[in-house]
């Protein structure tokens, strides 16, 4: 058994990683209901591009699927795709980016065994490294955006990706992280953002638009479209920095619990520790003065 220094230092030690626990549980929580509300307001405008691109997207499918006009409309041959992933730039978040980083080595495998080639774009620290030592190719990564969200870096990352598909380098885009859900839960997202599929969007049924479209007004669907991309690439940074910071939560809470249960399983063992100690001592004197008779 450890002597009770030992133990005693060990409770000093557990006691001050269960206070530091509970300092960033605390910090998680109040950027979470920073996120949450960001992610929240995101997804209502995003919802409203969605719908106005639905409408259009109907007047859209019905034209011939080789018209050039409506490049992103139009599916081809999949011989390359790109898939845009997100992590966390930080640790001490459970399980948040083993989801994501699962979800994209089944892609990988899959689309190995079809023969078709997979280029990555690596949002997050975590995400970046486990590739690498993989041995992966990673086509772009991207530090310090998954952890502050940057309109106009998500911009810039997306529109790259988009000309990749424009100019035929790559045939289909998907857009996959670990989204927030609620305080207590996250679900992964894999989002086909090119090309764009119209029965596919998730059309707001409780939302009317008024917009009169015209399949005719190439520029008003290109910056639609646009828009539509960016904010998706933006929303999805969002959702899973507020998703990282519940999950952080939780573990800062397990941990916070386990440190709990350790201190109490300690202190019993340094009390059983110290009667062992104190009964050897007085068996020691009871002896002595035996031995003197």
């Amino acid at each position: 058994m450890a002597s009770l220094k030992e133990i005693k230092r060990k409770i000093k030690s557990t006691n001050n990683t269960q206070k530091t626990t509970k300092a960033m549980k605390l910090v998680s929580t109040a950027k979470l209901r920073k996120a949450e509300e960001a992610a929240r307001r995101s997804k209502l405008y995003a919802q409203k591009i969605v719908d106005v691109l639905a409408d259009i997207s109907l007047s859209v499918s019905k034209i011939s699927g080789d018209d050039g006009r409506f490049i992103f409309f139009n599916k081809r041959e999949v011989k390359t795709v790109d898939i845009i992933f997100i992590t966390a730039d930080k640790g001490l978040c459970g399980g948040f980016n083993s989801k994501t980083i699962k979800a994209v080595v089944e892609m990988l495998d899959k689309y190995k065994k079809d023969g078709v080639k997979v280029r990555l774009r690596a949002v997050g620290k975590t995400g970046i490294e486990f590739f690498k030592f993989q041995g992966q190719d990673l086509l772009k990564t991207y530090l310090n955006l998954s952890s502050s969200p940057d309109y106009e870096k998500a911009c810039e990352l997306v529109s790259e990706a988009v000309k990749d598909y424009v100019d035929g380098l790559c045939d289909e885009v998907y857009i996959v992280h670990n989204g927030y859900k609620n305080m207590i839960t996250q679900e992964l997202r894999i989002e086909h953002l090119l090309p764009v599929e119209p029965a596919k969007l998730q059309v707001d049924t409780q939302s009317n638009s008024a917009l009169d479209t015209e399949p005719e007004d190439d520029a008003l669907l290109n910056e639609l479209l646009n828009t539509y991309f960016e904010y998706n690439m933006y929303f999805a940074l969002i959702d899973s920095l507020a998703a990282e910071h519940s999950a952080r939560m939780q573990a800062m809470d397990n941990a916070s619990k386990n440190a709990k249960e350790m201190v109490k399983a300690l202190n019993l063992a340094y009390n059983k520790a110290r009667q062992e100690s104190i009964t050897t001592e007085l068996i020691e004197i009871i002896s002595g003065v035996e031995s003197m008779k």
